[in-house]
Formats: structure tokens, sequence, C-alpha cells
């Protein structure tokens, strides 16, 4: 060891192993970095080292190269990466090869120190080693977050065998088809196929293919370069150069123009494509996941969609379930919601009857998922109180028994909201029999409001009932 151990600033405090068979180098070595404020154990061969390993639990390991014993530096390295495989090691060595180097790299060494040590070097080292691991942890704690927020909810038959289909497919390579109603929670899906797999940290970019005109699409798709279309001053990236290394969703894929699904099979055939405009061929890694409403095979025979495309695409098929052929999620759908829209919104949750969740249950919610999530927030933005029940849900616009409801036959928004209101104010009214204080204290009104909603709405009130 010798002067060159200077340090270059201070680094955060980590958990750092010293194996190295040489005393003064595990002295010196370790004197210094708890100068820097560091947390540092030494072990003096290859067995030591592996116990402290295991007992110690550091970030980083400093391992000498050459020692005596059952096993040298880079053994103790194979063995270790195996058993820790979170662990950096730094392989330190006072007669090294380049060769000797190059190995340790590849067996997974974070870097290569020759001796004498520069302590300018090691603290450099160290720093990006604790911050890698930091950033790493960060990242790992936002995408289980995310995972988290993103959790598919439903306990039914056909959801239980579809998150265990998502949990095979989504650490493969794989492509992807989904299959299901709009509104079912194929984008969901998506999401949770890739923020599953090892491309999590990477992008992921969606494009709904409906929302595009023809001539927009492959523009949207591809990118293009400066020139290629009017006003293009510049070169524009395309989601598939935005998802590079991620996943690209495309929603709605039935809806691309055929010149579109011939670019895009070349792309998934060749892995690489042009921008509109371009000449130079771009090289791509993404993983494609389809999204269709649509019976694709249907439309190969009226020649909207390529059969060799649909091949190319259909190497997992996911089927997303409606909503109605699951109803027994709905309560824990309702449920999630809720807690969704009080975050969001700043309301108390609210809580639902019996009969108010058995009436949910039993509507047939053509709008999949999605219709259920709106109404819920609506629910919540129109019912004052903390109670829902079934007129409050009537009173949202949900449908009476054999799909009868209050707002047909009314022309105007305005008309049917006022035709809601009134009957809600009717049956709080009865609820609170008569009272009208008590009826404005439950529905969060001010008395002298609900005083004049009821004279508007010509709502007759018992006499004697009016301030009680």
């Amino acid at each position: 060891m010798t002067n060159t151990l200077r340090s270059s600033g201070p680094v955060r405090a980590a958990k750092i192993l010293i194996i190295d068979d040489e005393l003064p180098i595990r002295e010196v070595l370790s004197a210094s970095l708890r100068d820097e404020g560091h947390i540092v154990q030494t072990a003096h061969d290859a067995d030591t080292g592996l116990k402290a390993m295991r007992e110690f639990h550091p970030e980083v390991v400093f391992l000498d190269i050459w020692m005596p014993g059952s096993l040298d530096g880079i053994e103790v390295l194979t063995e270790a990466r195996k058993s820790f495989p979170h662990l950096e090691f730094v392989m330190i060595s006072g007669h090294g090869t380049i060769e000797t180097a190059v190995k340790a790299t590849k067996l997974g060494a974070w870097d290569f120190i020759e001796k004498p040590l520069s302590m300018d070097k090691i603290s450099i080292v160290i720093s990006n080693i604790v911050n890698y691991q930091q950033e790493k942890m960060e990242k790992e704690a936002l995408l289980n977050k995310l995972r988290k927020n993103i959790a598919i909810i439903g306990e039914a038959a056909k959801m239980v065998n579809l998150k265990q289909m998502i949990a095979r497919t989504a650490p493969t390579q794989s492509w992807v088809l989904l299959q299901g109603e709009n509104g079912a929670g194929k984008e969901l899906v998506a999401q949770n196929i890739h923020y599953l797999s090892s491309r999590a940290s990477r992008p992921f970019v969606e494009l709904t293919c409906s929302n595009l005109a023809d001539d927009l699409i492959e523009l949207e798709l591809f990118g293009y370069e400066k020139g290629a279309v009017p006003g293009a001053d510049r070169a524009q990236k395309g989601k598939i150069e935005l998802a590079a290394g991620g996943t690209l969703f495309l929603d709605d894929i039935a809806d691309l123009s055929m010149k579109a699904q011939e670019r895009l099979l070349r792309l998934l055939q060749e892995r690489k494509f042009l921008r509109v405009g371009g000449t130079h061929p771009i090289e791509i890694d993404v993983r494609l996941i389809a999204a269709t409403s649509k019976d694709l095979e249907k439309e190969i025979e009226q020649v909207r969609f390529r059969e060799d495309l649909y091949h190319r695409i259909n190497v997992v098929t996911l089927q997303v379930p409606a909503l109605r052929d699951r109803p027994e999620d709905i309560p824990a759908l309702v449920s999630h919601f809720c807690d969704q829209v009080a975050k969001e919104g700043g309301f108390s949750k609210k809580e639902f009857s019996l009969h108010a969740l058995e009436a949910l249950v039993q509507h047939s919610w053509p709008g999949n998922v999605r219709e259920l999530s709106n109404f819920i927030e609506r629910v919540y933005i129109l019912t004052p109180g903390e109670f829902v029940d079934v007129h409050d849900l009537r009173f949202a616009g949900l449908p009476g028994p054999g799909g009868a409801n209050a707002a047909n036959g009314l022309a105007t928004f305005r008309e049917a909201r006022a035709h809601f209101e009134k009957e809600y104010l009717l049956q709080k009214i009865q609820e609170n029999s008569g009272n009208i204080s008590r009826t404005a204290e439950v529905i969060g009104l001010e008395r002298s409001y609900l005083h004049r909603k009821i004279k508007a709405f010509g709502i007759e009130v018992q006499k004697g009932n009016e301030e009680i």
C-alpha cells in the first residue's frame, strides 16, 4: 500500500467487505474506508470471505485475485455470484493481466483495480456502485408501486385463468394478441405483461389505431424524416422507436390500414424498418402486444386484415372476459373504484348497501369495466351522503328492472337532472319522515337551499315538518 491512498471526496456510507491475504492491504484499506464513513469488515481467505458475505451482508466486496487456500479470487467470484447475485465485486491484484481482468468482468465483476491501490479510484468506484444500487432500489420500488396500482381485480374463474396466463407469458419475449370487448381491460392486461417482464424498466408505448386517419397511422407508428411530409422541418421518431427495448401496445390493431399492416409485418419479420421518407433501415428491439375487439378471422375473410400478419402476431392469445361473464367480481371492483375515486377526488369513501351492490351485479354493463368505473365516479359526484342505496344508483343513471331508465323520454340533460334531483329529494325526505332539517343534514345541504329546491320542484311536505 502506498501514499496513493488519498480521498477524492465524501462518498455515501456503504457496507464493504475486503478479502485479501495481505494484512497490510486489509489494515490500510479498511482504515481509509472507515475514515470515509464506511462500515468495513475484512477476511484473509476464501472461506472466511464467503462466511462474511452470508453474515455481514455487504454491498461491495473488494476481492484479491491471488490468494492461498482452497479457492482463489476468480473461484470465489464464480461461487459468490451464484449465492449473492445482488452483490457487486471489485477485483484487486498486484500482478493482474488483461486476460484476467476480462475473465473477471465476464464473470460479473464491476471493475478491476491494480495494486498499489489508489483511493481516488476506489472512492469513485464505490460511489458509482452505491449510486447504481440506490437507483436500482428506487426503480424497483416504483415498479412495485406501479404493479400494485395496475393490479387486476377479480377472482372469478376466468380472471384467475387470465392472471395465470399473464404470469406465464410476461417473462417471455413472445408477441401477444389480446381479444375482448371494448372496456374489458385489454390495456390493463398489456401493462401487466410489460411490468412483469424483463422490459419493465424500459418504455411502455401505446397507440390506438382507431383514433387516427389512415394517412396518419404510418407517421405515428414509423416516424418520418425531415421534409417527408409538408411542414416537417425535422425528423420525428415514431411509436416504434420510442418503445425501443420496451413494449409497443397497439390497441384496435384491426383498424390499421392495409399499407400499415404490410409495413408492420415486415418490421416483425426483419426487426428493422424505415421511417416515412427514410432510406436507411433502423434496427429495433421491441415487444409487440396487439389488441382487438373484432374477430380477426372474419376481418381476414372480408380482406380487411392480412392473414400473414395475423399468424405473425398470434403467438400467444389471451381472451379478456366481459364484465357480464364475471359478475361475482363486481363488488370487489366497486370497492376498488371507490378507493380510487375517493383518493383522487378528495371524497370520503362511500358505503354501498347490499341492495345497491345487487343492482350493480344484475346490470349487464355493455361498456364493461370502463363503464362501471365511470359510473362509480358519477355516483360520487351526484350523491352527497356517504351511504349509497338503490335510489342513488337510479339517480346517477343506472337503468331499473327491465332496462327502464328514469331519464328515458326526457329531451335534455337539464330535464333529466331535474327529474333525478326531484326523485332523490322525495326519497330522502321520505326516509327522514318528512323532517326537513334532518334531511338537509343527511344529504349535506343548507336547510334554506333545500327549502328552495322543495319549492321549485313543487314537493309537498306535511305541515309542521318544515322546521323540525
